[in-house]
């Protein structure tokens, strides 16, 4: 049982391998199969939550010696990130197989599944890695996988985006390469245990290797995280990838880049180390700039793709503050929005890719009356975008409220202004869309939406998921509990 983590990686990327080779069997098998894989994925993820319940977190090396070595690292930071990363990448393929046949050439399905999984393989293997050369060779999985998904549509757009994601995400490696490079040097060691014990000793002998290393960390994840100012590759890669693409992007693949540099900052380093530079001071001032940023360049967006993509940058920057509050309310709130935000900015991601599939429409000004022609589409439209507001009984308070009771208890109560301020922001772009939707100038008779059922049904489960946790937080909030205590330890 302590080895279904593993196998969780072997089941993706030997999959990944026969799925271009099956396709030339049956067209259809790529995306069925890839599907079937996700759903295992998700079960030994479930199942090894369950072992871990009972047992403990736990880490070994595969290889069967100690380190320096490849090690697997097993906790409840890890739990919770392979349940979200699993659900969210599930339920985002289940909506692929009804889009993706008008966003990419047929001739392109096959080779799509195949990235996707290793992406999804890629990002389980971030949140399990113990030791530094394991982990980086994930982030380069993932980084290629990553801006392989946004150029593999076509157009000049998607190309574009895809090398600029590419070029600037190849710079954040190089950081994270060096940074390992330097506790290498005066550590000797690459295994994360081992490092929590090693790097204080090098601090007193090498004070500024370590320095230089953690903030070469923070910035090289801070790109590829998309913390502002390194946002800029954001908005071209979201808004012009294919819905699907998008989704996982802005729900998944910067969530686990912080959650890597946050185990790397208090884990390794230590919270007092963190404080030193001080990072905490200029995450935070960061973090409240681009959440004030984001929401204010998502207001004046008019294409509804590119004004998500912006909003991604002020909730990232929620994440951010969370962690950078250091304290265990704030460590929650961060946990807890990664988790929600996840599952909103795709399902929102999913829906604006649904009207798009069935009406062409991409500015928000003509989606006048768009919820008497779509009103499933829409309905979901609107519980995503009351959640991002933090509307009690949406998933998005529970993270706001745990963010804004960080911020109090870290003694930096400005913070809790910043929180509602922004909420006043999001309002401001959300909700107009949703008053047009249903409000405005009713265009023909009311009709159900007519999607295909893979993405309609996708959406309704992460609906359902939303308004779960934001009605019913108890079990999500002990899991999270666990995951801040493991993350803090």
């Amino acid at each position: 049982m302590s080895h279904l983590p593993v196998l969780i990686l072997v089941v993706y990327f030997a999959a990944a391998l026969l799925l271009p080779l099956l396709a030339k069997l049956k067209k259809s098998f790529p995306g069925w199969g890839a599907l079937a894989v996700t759903s295992l994925a998700l079960l030994l993820s479930i199942a090894s939550a369950l072992y871990v319940g009972e047992n403990g977190p736990y880490s070994y090396f595969p290889g069967g010696h100690g380190g320096p070595g490849i090690e697997i690292t097993v906790d409840w930071v890890t739990v919770l990130m392979h349940l979200t990363i699993n659900l969210v990448g599930v339920l985002i393929l289940v909506y692929s197989l009804g889009d993706l046949k008008s966003e990419l050439h047929p001739d392109s399905l096959p080779a799509y599944y195949s990235i996707y999984l290793v992406m999804l393989a890629a990002l389980n293997g971030l949140v399990m890695a113990g030791d530094l050369f394991n982990l980086y060779i994930f982030i380069e999985i993932c980084t290629i996988a990553a801006c392989a998904l946004v150029a593999i549509k076509p157009g000049k757009l998607c190309l574009e985006a895809g090398l600029k994601y590419m070029f600037l995400s190849t710079l954040g490696s190089r950081m994270i390469l060096l940074g390992i490079g330097l506790v290498y040097m005066v550590t000797g060691e690459l295994n994360m245990g081992a490092l929590s014990e090693a790097i204080p000793l090098a601090f007193s002998s090498y004070p500024w290797n370590i320095y230089v290393a953690m903030s070469l960390f923070i910035v090289g994840f801070g790109i590829k995280s998309a913390l502002f100012p390194l946002h800029v590759w954001l908005p071209d890669a979201h808004a012009s990838a294919a819905a699907p693409s998008s989704a996982i992007h802005s729900g998944l693949i910067i969530k686990v880049f912080i959650i890597v540099v946050a185990r790397l900052i208090f884990q390794i380093f230590g919270a007092n180390l963190f404080a030193a530079i001080p990072a905490p001071e200029v995450i935070l001032l960061l973090s409240t700039i681009g959440i004030f940023a984001g929401s204010v360049l998502a207001i004046a967006q008019t294409d509804i793709k590119r004004m998500l993509a912006y909003s991604t940058i002020a909730q990232i920057s929620y994440i951010f503050m969370g962690f950078a509050l250091a304290v265990p309310s704030g460590i929650m709130g961060g946990l807890l929005h990664i988790v929600n935000h996840g599952i909103m900015k795709s399902m929102l991601f999913l829906a604006a890719g649904a009207i798009i599939y069935k009406t062409g429409i991409r500015k928000i000004d003509e989606l006048r009356g768009i919820g008497f022609r779509m009103p499933l589409t829409m309905s979901i439209f609107s519980i995503g975008a009351l959640s991002m507001v933090g509307i009690p009984g949406f998933s998005g308070f529970i993270s706001k409220y745990y963010l804004a009771f960080g911020a109090l208890e870290a003694g930096k109560p400005i913070y809790v202004a910043v929180i509602l301020a922004s909420s006043l922001l999001n309002a401001i772009y959300y909700l107009p869309i949703v008053v047009r939707a249903f409000l405005g100038h009713k265009e023909g008779k009311f009709v159900w939406d007519q999607l295909p059922w893979p993405m309609a049904t996708a959406m309704v489960i992460m609906a359902a998921f939303n308004l779960l946790f934001g009605i019913l937080p108890g079990s999500l909030l002990r899991l999270v509990e666990l995951a801040a205590t493991a993350l803090l330890s």
